[in-house]
């Protein structure tokens, strides 16, 4: 059989994913295609946004090189790990 829809999927193969679908979620099912649709909305809008921001950064004047951040050198970190000494004392004698 040759697939009809995306991912592969038959015909068959969505009416038995729609009957599972339906059983599982019953009444919920407007609700759940509510907050589908209103995810896949969101998400478009954020594509949007990232896309503008993305023309906008791109078509502005490139910062002079000095008003860019210099990388910072390399600091030291302190360990708060407690030292441990080659013979404790407090083993107990034999």
């Amino acid at each position: 059989m040759t697939p009809l829809f995306a991912f592969g999927f038959g015909t068959q193969e969505m009416i038995i994913i729609l009957i599972i679908g339906v059983l599982l979620f019953g009444r919920k099912l407007p609700e759940v295609g509510r907050y589908l649709g209103k995810g896949i909305v969101e998400f478009k809008r954020g594509i949007r946004g990232l896309e503008d921001e993305i023309d906008t950064t791109a078509s502005s004047s490139p910062a002079p090189a000095a008003q860019l951040e210099q990388p910072r050198p390399p600091q030291r970190m302190t360990t708060s790990a407690p030292k441990f000494e080659d013979t404790p004392s407090n083993l107990p004698k034999a």
